[in-house]
Order: C-alpha cells, then structure tokens, then sequence
C-alpha cells in the first residue's frame, strides 16, 4: 500500500472534499550503491558543514532562507507549516479549464486523491461533474514546503492531483533556433507532407503503457543475475570498445526517405524490419550484397520530429494519464 504523504481537502466554491494524497507512481529504476572497491563496503552519505569540512548530526539541521549573501533566516517546520495553515492541507481551486488547454509541458509529478472519511459523496459528486463538463481543475497546494500550482484530473475512479511547472519554468520557443512554422518558408512540399502522414497513420495504435518497459533495467538486471550465477559478483570485468559501424551517407532527398519509411508497419516488428533494412542498403553500398543497385546512399540514422501547434508552448490533453515525471516536490 502506497503512504499517504497528507491528509486535506479540496476546496472549490463553499464545498470541500476530504482527501488523502498519494504519491501515483512507483520508481523502478536501477538503484546502484557506492562501495569501496578494495573491501565491497558500502560508502554512506554525510552532511557535512561546509566551513569546517565537518559531519554535522541530522537533529542539528535546519532550513534557512538566504536573505543577502550568507546571511539567513532560520525557520523551524512548524513556522512554515505556521505562516500559511490553510494552505498547507488543502487543494484549492482555483479555475476549471478546458483539459487540452494546459500543454503537457507544464506537468510535473502526479498525485493520487483518495476520499477521506464521510467524503465518499462529495468527493464522486465533484469526480463526475468533472468527467461530465470535460473540465479539470487549476489548484494551488503546498507539498513539502513549496507552493504548486496543479492539475486536478478525473481518471476513471480516481481524482488524480498532477502538479504544474510556473509559467516561468518552461522555456520559450523563441530561444531556439527552429525551422519556419510556414511549410512553403520551410521548404515542405506537398507531397512530402501527404507522405509523412501516411507514415503517421500507418505507425498510430491505441495507447497502452503496457506495452512499454525498460529495456536498460531489464539489461541490467540479466547482467547481475549472470554475475551472480556465474560467482563473479566482485569482479569487474574487462570489456572491449565497441566498433564503429560504418554509416551511410546522407539521404538528401527527404522524398526517398520518406518512401523507404512507408510500409513498415509499426511496434517491434518494425524495428527489426528497420534494422534489416539498413543492414541490406549498407551491403547493396557495398556491393556485397544479392543486388547492389546505383542509387543514392541511405541514411543510418532515422530522426522522429513532433510538430508544435501553432500557440506557445504547444498544448496536449491532460486528461490522459498524468505525467509521472521524474522530479518530485522538491522539499
């Protein structure tokens, strides 16, 4: 059972909903530890005071706002929690907005609702007039002695709380230096965009984040078991750098690069086709293969690009499921 970081309420008009908040996500990255190498002890973690290089004990800690250069304000958790009670235990609404109108950019860390207790009612009340107006709600919350803005999203029985980056956190286009939104300034032609999307609805599926894992944990988890079996858990092995494989040149004919795409069909299937398929165009290069024809070189690397819609910061539905991104309420 996930541990509840909170208990609250969601606060919208004159009505509150008694909540629990819970984390929504489970890491399941690979954790490494640091050892010695010499002896495989494990090496911990100090706090260590940065003037005199000492280890400072953990009931000796506290938070301090630097107010001027190296000067700070002290304060305790409970001042903190003091200065703005309310805020700290409740989600308040702030506005109900179309979902696709918030970007996917601004989505940080989700957090699941639960009803407390004799909020069963209210807390189904609010869940289905959401689902039934296609709105989501626009909160602010204090976690962890930071204020957020945040997302409060039905998803399916739950109310999920996803909290938002600041308007001043996402970066703007015009920092970058990017290619004309205008296809003919751009130098799209026509044809190569028809192709493009035949190539998008050819690689569409429904949505299923079960068919996604991680590859690296599972690699890295095969390596350790092997290891282990194998009676070689303090050994470092010796292993040789790989070589370069031998790229084609460039498609400079985006048309032919396009038509080579098409019909590959989509998932895994289509990454193996598409490594076969380079396999066989660097030995036709070559000459190696059954049938080396005179046409221009293909390229090794395939890129995928997103086109941006036309506002600021590009927008995406949010009521999809929340983000779990990897950086949490910073404490």
């Amino acid at each position: 059972m996930a541990h509840m970081i909170w208990k609250g309420a969601i606060s919208f008009g004159l009505v509150h909903v008694p909540v629990q908040l819970y984390p929504a996500t489970l890491s399941e990255k690979v954790g490494f530890n640091l050892l010695d190498r010499r002896t495989i002890d494990p090496i911990g973690y100090k706090q260590i005071n940065k003037r005199t290089g000492k280890e400072v004990a953990r009931e000796n800690i506290v938070r301090g706002f630097e107010y001027e250069k190296d000067k700070y304000v002290v304060l305790s958790d409970d001042e903190i929690r003091a200065a703005n009670p309310e805020s700290t235990q409740t989600v308040d609404i702030l506005a109900f907005v179309d979902a696709p109108d918030i970007s996917f950019l601004f989505l940080d860390t989700p957090y699941f609702l639960t009803p407390d207790r004799k909020g069963e009612k209210v807390y189904a009340l609010l869940r289905e007039a959401m689902k039934a107006s296609g709105k989501i709600g626009v909160a602010s919350v204090v976690l962890h002695s930071k204020q957020h803005l945040a997302a409060l999203i039905p998803v399916g029985p739950m109310l999920a709380l996803n909290t938002l980056r600041w308007a001043d956190e996402v970066r703007d286009f015009d920092e970058f230096k990017l290619p004309p939104e205008s296809m003919k300034a751009a130098g799209v032609t026509a044809r190569e965009l028809d192709m493009a999307k035949k190539l998008i609805n050819d690689m569409s599926d429904k949505w299923d984040p079960s068919q996604y894992h991680d590859t690296f944990r599972d690699d890295i988890m095969a390596l350790v078991e092997r290891k282990i079996r194998a009676g070689k858990t303090e050994e470092i092995a010796e292993i040789e750098a790989p070589r370069e494989s031998r790229r084609t040149a460039d498609i400079l004919d985006l048309s032919d690069l396009l038509k080579r795409s098409l019909g590959r069909g989509k998932g895994k299937s289509s990454a193996a086709r598409n490594h076969a398929a380079d396999d066989n165009d660097e030995a036709a290069d070559a000459g190696t293969g059954p049938t080396a024809p005179a046409r221009k070189k293909p390229s090794a690397a395939r890129s995928a690009g997103t086109s941006r819609s036309g506002g600021k910061r590009g927008s995406a539905s949010a009521t999809a499921a929340p983000a779990a991104h990897k950086r949490h309420a910073a404490a």
